[in-house]
């Protein structure tokens, strides 16, 4: 049965600023770890491969949780999905804040993963109660602002970690954002939900979930260099036998978790291909540039201590905030597809050039600015064009979907980077050649320029 939706209730600033409070403390929990992560290995007494842990399994649940979430917003609400999961976001922060063993830092870290579905919930909101004109804009300070948090939580991890103890880290911004999300209930009108009657299609999500779960573990697996053949055989198998699996489902069911039609139009399977494409090329820059930076200065490197490759970094991050701002605004100035293609092109340019000039600190600190700049401006506009050029019903799980492409795109870029920065190691002195770095910068830029390619699909088949 469908129920009649009244009109949307317009909402004003106060309310999408409490939405952007929310995205700023939910990217400076996710972000507290990354420094602080020797002070966790130390105070746990845990090794590095076991720290790694850490990241997997926040990855792994954000990319499970976001197009369940945004699912669940577009059918029931979005301002009720995302109050209760910032509920379990909240009870993940407060869990990392006193575990006292990896273990429960991890089964918090679980929890926390679930932050991922907030943004698509949010872009629902941001679509149900503004015009369309600030629609776009909206969706970019949300972006840019958990893009923020990250810098904060990057600031702050250390200062408060050995100021206070490790466990004030987690449960500062824990804090946070339980005000926010109170503020969020309070001032952001109900947007009703758009559907009634049908039953939620949870094959499909177990299929979709075990499909992610399978690609991301299996690729690392595979990078790894440690499985046979035939294991590798297995594991692409086993992953292409869950994705079939998941669309014969969806093609089934009369109420389908991702309505394969909707997928398969021009403008949202060309803005996965795109953000596909142009994550993978930013995550081998996040892998290749501090790994550059780290390399003996006695060779081509610069032997920058984790500290000097924060500061480093620290124009990247400014300006990857930025970007979700001015890529709201642009989109609706000039259109999504002349943002798109502008990024895309910055990135490819700036990459290949950093292929043949790596020999100064400023090289590699403006490439990685750039880029990081170029691809969140893409990844924003890409977003805002999402949630305005599919039906008010599915801007969730198509924004969702999106999200998770660019995280699993990301994270599989660096492990490609990892295999060959691996390959091109001096048995001798143990360290990647610099000719391993300059074919990672080359492959970097290749693949963002291979999206150039989609974009004019876009040109041709959609109104992105």
């Amino acid at each position: 049965m469908t129920v009649t939706l009244e009109a949307p209730v317009r909402t004003g600033k106060p309310a999408i600023g409490a939405l952007g409070i929310l995205a700023l403390s939910l990217g400076t929990l996710q972000a507290v770890v990354e420094p602080s992560l020797p002070l966790l290995q130390r105070d746990l007494g845990i090794g590095p491969a076991e720290g790694s842990l850490i990241f997997i399994t926040l990855l792994i649940t954000g990319a499970v949780v976001a197009p369940i979430a945004g699912k669940l917003g577009d059918r029931y609400g979005g301002k009720r999905v995302l109050v209760v999961l910032m509920t379990v976001v909240s009870v993940g922060g407060l869990c990392s804040s006193v575990a006292p063993n990896l273990p429960v830092l991890l089964l918090g870290q679980v929890l926390q993963g679930a932050m991922v579905g907030a943004l698509p919930l949010s872009f629902i909101l941001v679509r149900k109660h503004l015009p369309p004109g600030q629609t776009q804009v909206a969706v970019g300070i949300v972006s840019g602002l958990f893009t923020g948090g990250s810098l904060v939580g990057m600031l702050i991890a250390g200062p408060i970690a050995e100021g206070l103890s490790r466990h004030w880290m987690f449960a500062i911004p824990t804090i946070a954002i339980i005000a926010a999300t109170l503020t969020v209930a309070w001032m952001m009108p109900n947007d009703p939900p758009a559907e009634s009657g049908s039953r939620i299609d949870w094959l499909g999500v177990i299929l979709l979930s075990a499909t992610l779960v399978a690609l991301v573990l299996g690729f690392m697996a595979v990078t790894s260099g440690g499985l046979p053949p035939l294991a590798v055989g297995a594991v692409t198998i086993g992953v292409a036998a869950l994705a079939t699996g998941w669309v014969a489902v969806e093609r089934r069911v009369s109420s389908p978790m991702v309505d394969l039609r909707m997928l398969a139009t021009p403008a949202m399977w060309s803005s996965c291909v795109v953000t596909l494409l142009m994550s993978l090329g930013f995550g081998m820059t996040v892998y290749l540039v501090p790994q550059l930076f780290s390399v003996s200065a006695e060779g081509y490197g610069f032997g920058a201590s984790s500290s000097d490759i924060g500061l480093f970094l620290l124009p990247a991050t400014i300006a990857g905030v930025a970007a979700g701002t001015v890529a709201g605004i642009a989109s609706r100035r000039f259109g999504p597809r002349a943002v798109i293609t502008a990024g895309a092109v910055v990135t490819a340019t700036a990459l290949i050039a950093l292929a043949v000039l790596h020999d100064a600190t400023w090289q590699l600190i403006v490439v990685r600015a750039l880029t990081g700049f170029a691809v969140s401006v893409s990844a924003t506009a890409l977003l805002a064009s999402t949630a305005t050029a599919v039906a008010a019903k599915d801007t969730g799980i198509a924004t969702s979907l999106l999200v998770v492409t660019r995280v699993v795109g990301v994270a599989l870029g660096a492990q490609v980077a990892g295999v060959i920065l691996e390959t091109g190691t001096d048995t001798a002195t143990d360290l990647p050649t610099e000719s391993a770095f300059t074919s990672g910068f080359v492959i970097a830029g290749a693949i963002a320029a291979l999206s150039l390619l989609v974009v004019r699909v876009m040109k041709k088949g959609t109104q992105v």
